[in-house]
């Protein structure tokens, strides 16, 4: 029940996301450079170091969980290149190319839907793991899950599609994440595979921090403070990894 309750405080998160993107269209590229930070600290400081120790298994001569790292974050990039292109919310592209994403945006928010589900499954397995590791990945879940709000609403702004397809787009959200953290919560499985998930999910918050998160941070915007958000961001998780 408590991976449940948290992964439904994500959602919250999602939806105060969005409420900035409506409240304040051009003044969130700080809190997604931060977001970035978080993310990038939460593998490198945390979700990493676990899963190689958990798991020593070797394919082909290399790691498993090293492939399974590169599985997580080609995986994502396949599938948008499938569902259609992202591209930063800032961007000027979106005014030259609304039809089409319009045609994309269905196949798009199933899209994301599915890395929703996977952080729900992440979160509650994470938790088996250590309840350390479950917080660290829990306060990663909130900055995504706020970025995810934030971008997704400031695109549908943008489009001039918000009040057609917003709530649409968050009961996606706040559905798979939910239903993922039921799934990872029954699921019985060794601490190898538990390794090799929680390493596919690694490279999936890789993908979504580089090719998401900080280019929509840095479009339009002043690189520095970006930038020092960011390493804000990665501080921080340094410290929340340190303190649990």
């Amino acid at each position: 029940m408590l991976v449940i309750g948290l992964a439904a405080v994500t959602v919250l998160a999602t939806l105060s996301g969005g409420l900035l993107a409506l409240r304040a269209k051009d003044r969130f590229h700080l809190v997604l450079g931060l977001s970035a930070g978080l993310l990038l600290g939460l593998v490198g400081f945390d979700l990493l170091p676990e899963v190689f120790e958990m798991s020593s298994s070797n394919l082909g001569g290399v790691r498993t969980v090293s492939i399974a790292l590169i599985a997580g974050f080609l995986s994502l990039h396949f599938i948008e290149q499938f569902a259609g292109s992202h591209e930063p919310a800032e961007s000027e592209y979106h005014h030259d190319h609304t039809h089409a994403f319009e045609i994309a945006g269905t196949v798009g928010a199933f899209a994301m839907a599915g890395h929703i589900f996977l952080d729900g499954v992440a979160l509650a397995l994470a938790f088996k793991v250590s309840n350390a590791l479950g917080i660290a990945v829990f306060i990663a879940m909130i900055v995504h899950a706020f970025s995810d709000g934030l971008n997704t609403v400031a695109l549908l702004v943008k489009l001039g599609q918000w009040t057609e397809r917003g709530k649409f787009l968050l009961g996606i959200d706040a559905l798979a994440r939910i239903s993922g953290a039921i799934l990872g919560s029954t699921l019985v499985i060794s601490d190898s595979a538990v390794a090799i998930y929680l390493a596919a999910f690694s490279g999936i918050v890789i993908y979504l921090a580089t090719s998401h998160i900080l280019p929509e941070a840095h479009a339009n915007h002043p690189t520095r403070a970006t930038m020092l958000a960011t390493l804000t961001g990665v501080l921080i998780m340094w410290g929340v990894v340190v303190s649990f």
